[in-house]
C-alpha cells in the first residue's frame, strides 16, 4: 500500500532542548496509528512537523506524497490538524465556526458542506449554540467537524479526547473509524490505553526517540515481559515491598489486584514466592499495554533533566 507518512531522521530543538531525535515513521494510507509517550516526549512537535506547521532542523520525508520541508503549504491544505486545546472561536456559533473554516479553505458549496458536517456529527440541533458554551465532548465533535470539513486525506489529532467522558470518547472513536474506512489516514496521540488498542498500530516515543513500533500485540510481545497477577485482601498494599525485590521491574496495583512484571521469569517467580500463600492467589497473565507503557517510560531518560 502507499504511504501517507514517510519520514526519516527528523530532528527538532528548541534552544538547548533536543525535543525530537532522529524520528523515522511510516504510516500506510487508511490506517489509524496511535502515537504514545510520556508528557514532553515530542509528540506534538512531531505532529506539527508532519503537517507543515514546524520545519525540522534536519531530516526528510513526505506526507501525502508531498515534501514536508519544501511543500509544507500544500500539506496544510490537504491535512487536518486538531489541537489538544480547543482552538475555535468561542463567541461564534457552531455553524459560524464551520462557515469560517469553509471560507478559509476556499471551499465551494459551503452551506451544503457545513450542513453535512453538522449532520454527520450530531450537531444539527446545536448549530446556533455558541461554541464556548459546549461541554468538552461536544467541543471535540465540533473540532473534529472543522478539521475534516475540507475532506483531508491525513488527519493529525493531538490528544483529542483528553478530559472527555467515556461515552463521548467512544462516539468520537466510532467516527474516526468510519473516516478511516473511507480512506482517511489518522495519526493520533493519546494517553488512554483503551484508545491505543483501537488503533491499527501504535508508535511509542519517549523523550524525543521512537523506541517501539507495531500493532499493540507486537509491541507487547517485543518487550518480553512476564507478568503475574496477584489477588487477595490487601495485596495491592504489597506493591512497594515487592517492587524492591530482585528481578521485579514493575509492581502496579490494579484495584484489589497486583501486576508484578519483569523479563526474567525465574527472578519474578522467586520475587513473589514468599507471597504465594493464603489468602493470596497468583496466576500468570498476558501483560497489558499499560504494563508495557509504564515499563518503557521507566526505561527512558527524560531529556529535560
Amino acid at each position: 500500500m502507499s504511504l501517507a507518512i514517510d519520514v526519516r531522521g527528523l530532528n527538532k530543538s528548541f534552544g538547548d532542548k533536543h525535543v525530537v531525535r532522529d524520528v523515522s515513521l511510516q504510516v500506510e494510507e487508511g490506517r489509524i496509528c496511535g502515537f504514545l509517550g510520556p508528557n514532553g516526549s515530542g509528540k506534538t512537535t512531531t505532529l506539527r512537523m508532519l503537517c507543515g506547521l514546524l520545519t525540522p532542523d534536519s531530516g526528510e520525508g513526505t506526507a501525502l506524497g508531498l515534501d514536508i520541508i519544501t511543500q509544507a503549504n500544500l500539506i496544510k491544505r490537504r491535512a487536518g490538524y486538531m489541537t489538544q486545546k480547543f482552538s475555535l472561536y468561542e463567541d461564534l456559533s457552531l455553524e459560524e465556526n464551520l462557515q469560517f473554516s469553509a471560507r478559509v479553505h476556499g471551499l465551494d458549496h459551503r452551506k451544503d458542506r457545513v450542513d453535512a458536517a453538522l449532520e454527520r456529527l450530531g450537531l444539527i440541533e446545536r448549530r446556533a449554540q455558541l461554541a464556548g458554551s459546549l461541554s468538552g465532548g461536544w467541543k471535540q465533535r465540533l473540532a473534529l467537524a472543522t478539521a475534516t470539513l475540507h475532506e483531508p486525506k491525513l488527519l493529525l489529532l493531538d490528544e483529542p479526547t483528553a478530559g472527555v467522558d467515556p461515552k463521548a470518547r467512544r462516539t468520537f472513536w466510532d467516527e474516526i473509524h468510519a473516516l478511516s474506512a473511507q480512506g482517511l489516514t489518522v495519526l493520533v496521540s493519546t494517553h488512554y490505553m483503551d484508545e491505543a488498542e483501537r488503533c491499527h498500530e501504535i508508535a511509542y516515543i519517549a523523550y524525543g526517540q521512537l523506541i517501539a513500533r507495531g500493532t499493540a500485540d507486537q509491541v507487547i510481545a517485543d518487550t518480553a515481559l512476564v507478568t503475574f497477577n496477584g489477588e487477595g485482601p490487601g495485596i495491592d498494599r504489597l506493591a512497594g515491598e515487592i517492587a524492591k525485590r530482585d528481578g521485579v521491574e514493575m509492581a502496579a496495583p490494579f484495584g484489589q489486584s497486583l501486576h508484578v512484571s519483569g523479563t526474567d521469569r525465574a527472578a519474578v517467580e522467586a520475587a513473589i514466592a514468599p507471597y504465594r500463600r493464603e489468602p493470596f492467589r497468583w496466576t500468570q497473565v498476558e501483560p497489558s499495554l499499560e504494563d508495557v507503557f509504564i515499563r518503557l517510560m521507566d526505561q527512558s531518560e527524560d531529556n529535560f533533566r
